[in-house]
């Protein structure tokens, strides 16, 4: 979608959720599955071995069918986990198939935390994100809580980085024209909709 007028950042945020909460049941499954034909047969995909996704709130557009389908080809996932404390700070942790999980304190599932089973971030081969906005450029509109930001300060200190490479997942609904992007906002490679493939420049 195209805002008409500049808006603050928690107002495109406001208006981008509403846009991913009126779809349908149905239209959720659809782009469940239109996510899942983008990725799943796709080099980035198919070669990393160490991938990091998350299991969807709030609408977001659900991973969980490219999670089965790591699991089913022998990768490693992770999902998010956060900290205890500092409140703010956010590791990746591997999990393993029929995992039981436990809500964290935004409701969200998550494995219980076990350092063993967790993964430096930058060793990870592909990091594909939950955003409340994006722009065809690598801008990424979060929930406001930066945990991703943070957990990715890392890039900016380094003159050369490869990995992870950093994908963003979303409904086509959530496309805007350009987001104003905060000197702490790490940018994307690029954001994959149900219907097809950003991809930065």
């Amino acid at each position: 979608m195209t805002a008409q007028a500049p808006l603050s950042r928690p107002q495109l945020r406001r208006l981008l959720r509403n846009a991913r909460r009126a779809l349908t049941k149905a239209e959720q499954r659809q782009a469940a599955q239109g996510l899942y034909r983008q990725l799943a047969q796709h080099p980035l995909f198919r070669r990393s071995r160490h991938i990091a996704l998350y299991l969807p709130s709030d609408c977001e557009i659900d991973p969980r069918l490219l999670l089965r389908e790591a699991h089913k080809r022998g990768k490693h996932a992770y999902l998010p986990v956060l900290s205890a404390w500092p409140r703010t700070k956010m590791v990746f942790q591997r999990i393993a198939p029929a995992e039981k999980l436990r809500p964290n304190r935004f409701r969200i599932l998550e494995p219980h935390i076990n350092p063993a089973r967790q993964r430096t971030i930058w060793a990870l081969d592909l990091i594909l994100l939950p955003l409340v906005g994006f722009d065809e450029v690598g801008g990424r509109l979060g929930m406001g809580g930066g945990f991703y930001d943070r957990s990715l300060a890392y890039r900016a200190r380094r003159n050369a980085w490869h990995k992870p490479v950093l994908l963003g997942l979303a409904h086509e609904c959530q496309k805007v024209e350009r987001l104003d992007q905060a000197s702490w906002d790490v940018p994307l490679q690029g954001t994959v909709s149900d219907r097809r493939w950003y991809l930065a420049q």
